[in-house]
């Protein structure tokens, strides 16, 4: 009697524990992407770009107060009173006028005060109190630091 010849590759049908294991993998994945879509939805994160709720866009009118070395105070490069002038009545008045004429065109004046290391420590506060009094309260400080 002669024995049947085995192939080599016998037909053993459709694997379906592979596919399987592939549709749980998948559904695994998107599970964990679910997760995440929901907390990026609680963070309230905003796109850069033009967006249908904001058409207008927020100027900013930022100013320069600079503070020398000797006490002289410019504000845009322009010297105003005299570094004697512990009340710095030119400067608060045009720091009035800045801040009418931002509130009149609706957009936000921010003031940038940059101090000399070696300038009097009594007339920087002279500048603040100045800002102060026109009601100027965005400000940035910073010193001039020389490298």
């Amino acid at each position: 009697m002669k024995m049947p010849i085995q192939q080599a590759n016998p037909d053993v049908g459709f694997q379906i524990a592979p596919m399987i294991d592939v549709v749980f993998v998948i559904l695994v994945f998107f599970m964990a992407l679910a997760a995440q879509i929901k907390i990026e939805q609680i963070l309230q994160t905003k796109l850069p770009g033009i967006s249908v709720s904001s058409a207008t866009t927020e100027f900013v009118d930022e100013q320069i107060l600079s503070v020398s070395e000797d006490g002289e105070v410019s504000l845009n490069d322009e010297s105003y009173d005299s570094p004697q002038s512990r009340e710095l009545p030119q400067l608060t008045g045009t720091l009035m006028r800045l801040k009418s004429s931002s509130d009149a065109a609706k957009s936000k004046l921010v003031v940038t005060l940059i101090s000399n290391p070696e300038s009097p420590y009594y007339r920087t506060i002279d500048v603040l109190n100045a800002l102060a009094v026109a009601g100027i309260t965005n400000v940035t400080f910073t010193s001039d630091s020389e490298e």
